[in-house]
């Protein structure tokens, strides 16, 4: 038997030595975003785990359970993905800002970025822009290395500037310059999609197109394979107003109504954040839903409730701003590990282990 192909468990003590300094380093950027939190009035929140909705995106695959009644019935529930339904709950309920460190859970995810089991920060601003977030993450980015006594971000031979303004650039932008695709030609106003369009666009660049991909599959593609690598690199990139086909819970731009309130953040080419301007009409939302889980079915041919008290809850929901942002991978970032389980004190056992 080949024993040393098999990495020794992270409780041996040896490997628990050599991980340890990120573990407590991972204490300390806690302890100071809640003290971030709480001197900006946040009310720090917390959400349960087991939800009838894990979420509606297509891509987010989840954690099937079921709860036993008192009469001996199944009833299905899911571990939740994010805490966002029920803190947008908490919105309709009266809350005007809260923070959530929430363990969430993905199935179909781990590796050097990815865990089936991570820890998601999450805050929202009732009655401000999402450009307020934008500043909070910046400013929080910047704690996170202050309090770890280092001055940059870095990932595996990466480095990012957290001190530095950061750039931002339009999903349109990006498109243009890293890949010379106009994006937002396959885009009509209402926020539809062409799907030939795009994959013309894509052929011309001589990039691959399947036979079976939509317009989201080549969308992704591209953000994946020539945008992605340019981001984050010296200074944290914010990349902003994507397409609404792919930012189901943001309202549309006042500017532009073929793309989104949506921002995500990047750092050494890691994504870390993914902000929004909340969609609060529960019409629209259900559709959006409608249309994520329609392409669930036909890309895995499975589809996940929609959690019917969220969308009542709109109706009481205020105008908000909210984002997530993975506190793993920050602490990652700011410490210098180049695994995420090297800043998980007690990771998931490997599947088949």
């Amino acid at each position: 038997m080949n024993f040393s192909a098999k990495a020794s468990p992270w409780w041996t003590p040896s490997v628990h030595a050599d991980r340890r300094p990120f573990l407590i380093g991972r204490n300390a950027i806690q302890a100071a975003l809640r003290g971030f939190f709480a001197r900006e009035d946040f009310i720090e929140v917390d959400t349960a785990v087991l939800q009838v909705s894990p979420g509606n995106e297509a891509h987010l695959h989840a954690f099937a359970t079921q709860a036993i009644t008192t009469d001996g019935q199944a009833a299905p529930f899911y571990l939740h993905t994010s805490p966002e339904f029920a803190c947008k709950k908490l919105l309709a309920a009266g809350e005007q800002r809260i923070s959530c460190f929430a363990h969430v859970y993905r199935n179909r995810e781990r590796g050097p970025l990815h865990h089936p089991e991570f820890t998601m920060l999450e805050w929202y601003r009732a009655g401000e822009s999402y450009e307020s977030l934008m500043m909070d993450s910046v400013r929080i980015l910047a704690l996170a290395a202050e309090t770890v006594k280092t001055d940059k971000l870095s990932y595996r031979g990466s480095e990012s500037d957290p001190f530095a303004g950061p750039e931002r650039i339009s999903v349109a932008e990006a498109f243009d310059r890293h890949a010379g695709i106009d994006l937002l030609a396959s885009v009509a106003a209402d926020g539809s999609t062409d799907r030939e369009h795009l994959a013309a666009e894509l052929r011309r660049v001589g990039m691959r197109v399947a036979d079976d991909d939509g317009w989201a599959d080549l969308f992704s593609r591209v953000l994946v394979e020539k945008i992605e690598p340019h981001l984050g690199f010296g200074r944290i990139t914010i990349l902003d107003e994507y397409p609404v086909s792919e930012a189901a819970l943001a309202r549309p731009s006042a500017r532009d109504p073929r793309v989104a309130e949506r921002f995500e953040l990047y750092a050494c080419g890691v994504e870390l954040a993914n902000g929004f301007g909340e969609l609060t009409n529960a019409g629209e939302q259900r559709r959006r839903f409608e249309i994520e889980m329609a392409e669930k079915a036909r890309i895995y041919g499975e589809t996940y409730p929609i959690d019917e008290d969220f969308l009542a809850a709109l109706s009481l929901m205020p105008e908000a701003s909210g984002i997530a942002l993975g506190f793993d991978r920050l602490v990652m970032l700011a410490t210098g590990a180049s695994r995420i389980d090297q800043v998980l004190w007690a990771p998931v056992a490997e599947y088949g282990r």
